[in-house]
């Protein structure tokens, strides 16, 4: 069984093209099977309102489809979260007679500068996609653990409570005992279910609806951690050093209330002390973050300014 998860940018009639339309929530999930491989679209529904929409959406793929109607102020900033994911896989498709030199300075030196230039023809795009789908096959390393941060979560009758998630790394099974953050509260997985099918495990890129015995939906909130990893941790003030993108114009200052955006979290964060050093672009900056981010040491998170007009990414920093 494979599955690839594909963010689907810059277009908002593209991907029902190629999948069969799901939950739509501030991102909108379409669904492409042959068998038992699968391929999960993604698309940024809420996106330019929401910056949210847009980093949520790529952080859930390993793939990306940009399709470019114009260029804009809005395709920079989405070549630049992108790129701060680094996604380095990818298909670009033109429209309006745009040209693969127009786009060219945008994409150079980013990790979308190979992205393969595509025609718009959604019969061969099914089937690319579901034959990189059957090539992924996912499978489960043994003794590893695994992580799948909460998108969303209800009640199910019968069921209980189900939550709906990608596993960001690792692997779990059915009947493991896992941890939800930031409750610090242990669940039994009851049950897993890929694309409405009965699974054993979820591995790493799988999206996944799990059934949680021992907490209920009430409790939980997009953006926390069910997980089997004992290295998964919660911070709340963080000092490190910044990348921020060389399209920054200006330094962090103290005071600036940022979001640090990490898996399924986008927390708001007082910039309290910052030290320029020699080049802003690499200040070592303290945040006071609003509530625990939930991470595994030496992630990296990224740092989003909504009030920063054109370009809202800023960059991003390493979580301890």
């Amino acid at each position: 069984m494979g599955n690839l998860n594909v963010a689907v940018v810059g277009a908002k009639d593209f991907a029902g093209q190629i999948g069969k339309k799901g939950t739509v929530t501030d991102m909108t999930f379409f669904e492409l099977k042959k068998g038992s491989d699968s391929v999960t679209l993604i698309e940024p529904s809420k996106y330019p309102e929401k910056l949210s929409s847009l980093f949520y959406s790529v952080g859930m793929s390993e793939f990306v489809i940009m399709v470019v109607d114009k260029i804009d102020a809005q395709l920079g900033e989405t070549i630049v979260m992108v790129d701060e994911f680094g996604i380095k896989d990818g298909w670009i498709i033109l429209r309006n007679y745009i040209q693969p030199e127009q786009l060219a300075p945008l994409l150079s030196g980013t990790c979308m500068e190979g992205y393969k230039y595509i025609e718009e023809d959604a019969v061969k795009i099914r089937e690319d996609l579901i034959a990189m789908a059957c090539a992924e096959g996912r499978q489960a390393g043994e003794g590893s653990c695994g992580s799948c941060p909460i998108d969303s979560h209800f009640n199910v009758k019968g069921v209980g409570t189900v939550v709906l998630g990608s596993v960001i790394d690792g692997h779990f099974k059915k009947h493991d005992k896992m941890m939800i953050y930031p409750l610090k509260k242990e669940v039994v997985l009851k049950s897993i279910q890929k694309h409405d099918i009965d699974a054993d495990d979820g591995v790493k890129g799988d999206h996944v609806g799990l059934a949680l015995r021992g907490v209920d939906s009430e409790e939980l909130d997009r953006g926390f951690v069910a997980t089997t990893d004992p290295s998964v941790k919660m911070t709340r003030s963080l000092t490190g050093k910044v990348s921020l993108v060389k399209y920054w114009a200006s330094p962090l200052k103290e005071g600036m209330v940022v979001h640090l955006g990490h898996w399924m979290q986008m927390v708001p964060s007082r910039i309290t002390a910052v030290d320029n050093g020699s080049d802003f672009r690499s200040a070592t900056v303290t945040f006071d973050i609003e509530s625990d981010i939930i991470h595994k040491p030496g992630d990296k998170c990224v740092i989003m300014y909504l009030e920063g007009g054109k370009l809202r990414v800023a960059g991003s920093v390493i979580l301890p």
